[in-house]
């Protein structure tokens, strides 16, 4: 079997998702292309298990002191060597084309009229799943970035739709988690406001992951580049998870049962839904706006919530190897039979299933004065 696989390069859950399933596509003998778009080829680490790759410019956003700067996003998009790139790349002759929100493969296919399987998360938006309403261009760009002809969506509840659990890789080996420890991964926010919040709780030892900042140790703060070893020691090492709404890091971060504060990129319509999402089903904390009461207090009094997620890319490969022989429906009845968790959420799986208010745990969102009075 030959697969052509697109991934997104902007941000680290698309590349960290498509590690997995590299993996058990080697496994089974399958040929697989890899193309990344969305980073420089420079900022691309740990990619051995992806073979020998094509990289592209791509699309990508432009983020400034937590906020997604729309004007300097469209001015850093080189349309022209956008569309240059999606003539340029054949998507023929492969049994399969798949993407994880990469959009040079995915209109690459539509423009030469093959068939498109879109995985991850983004595609979950499909269908009615929570989701932020309030700014009608960032939906319809969401919808439009990386057209497929099919999809195979995930998210942390199926809320009664053909949805896969999250993909999660878990660290290899077991490590000895250190309650005062926390990592911090806020690629979006200002590092020396973030430096500031986090000086101003000496209590505890935060582990801060950045590109901005010299490695070393300021104080309670020590800082790591972009290393995908190290990023996944900490993780394992650090009782509380301090970041953005991304998927990924917060899929792992429920899985090995950490306390979690989340915080959306402003702006990002994906991350706004997944505040929604994890505030409906009372995984983590969320919060509109960061300073250090807004630390100390979920340091200080939100509990640890832990989800056990089955191996969700080993199911999807061997399903796509078999030709779909499994409906979508059962393929995701069996998966979500496996997740289980300490928390009052009843994740069994039926096409017409919803998120009853019994099944609701009162979230214990943390909101700053000026959020509040928005």
């Amino acid at each position: 079997m030959r697969i052509l696989y697109g991934v997104q390069g902007t941000g680290n859950g698309h590349i960290t998702r498509a590690r997995a399933m590299a993996y058990e596509m080697h496994q089974l003998g399958i040929d697989v292309d890899f193309v990344f778009s969305g980073r420089t080829v420079e900022d691309y680490f740990d990619m051995a298990i992806f073979g020998h790759y094509q990289t592209f410019e791509g699309l990508s956003f432009v983020a400034r002191n937590g906020e997604l700067d729309l004007h300097a996003t469209y001015k850093k998009a080189r349309l022209g060597q956008f569309y240059r790139d999606v003539q340029r790349l054949d998507t023929r002759g492969y049994d399969l084309v798949m993407t994880d929100y990469e959009p040079i493969v995915a209109w690459a296919a539509k423009r030469q009229g093959v068939p498109c399987l879109g995985f991850g998360h983004q595609y979950a938006f499909t269908h009615d799943i929570p989701r932020y309403q309030k700014n009608r261009l960032a939906q319809w760009v969401m919808s439009n970035f990386a057209p497929v002809s099919s999809q195979l969506g995930a998210h942390w509840h199926h809320f009664g739709h053909p949805i896969l659990p999250p993909l999660v890789s878990m660290p290899e080996t077991q490590s000895t988690v250190s309650a005062d420890h926390v990592l911090v991964y806020l690629p979006f926010e200002n590092s020396e406001a973030v430096f500031e919040w986090l000086e101003a709780v000496p209590n505890y030892h935060f582990r801060v992951h950045c590109k901005d900042i010299d490695p070393g140790i300021y104080g309670n703060i020590e800082v790591f580049p972009f290393d995908r070893t190290t990023f996944q020691k900490n993780l394992s090492e650090c009782q509380s998870v301090l970041c953005n709404a991304g998927f990924e890091l917060n899929s792992e971060a429920l899985q090995l049962g950490r306390r979690i504060l989340t915080k959306p990129l402003k702006g990002q319509i994906e991350q706004h839904s997944n505040v929604m999402a994890l505030s409906l089903l009372g995984l983590t904390s969320t919060c509109d706006a960061l300073d250090e009461k807004v630390i100390a207090n979920w340091l200080e009094t939100r509990e640890v919530a832990q989800i056990r997620y089955p191996n969700v890319a080993k199911a999807v490969v061997e399903w796509l190897v078999s030709g779909h022989d499994e409906r979508l429906d059962d393929l995701c009845e069996s998966l979500w039979s496996q997740v289980s968790s300490d928390q009052p959420i009843d994740f069994s799986y039926t096409k017409t299933s919803k998120v009853s208010d019994q099944q609701r745990i009162k979230p214990l969102r943390i909101r700053t004065k000026k959020s509040a009075a928005m």
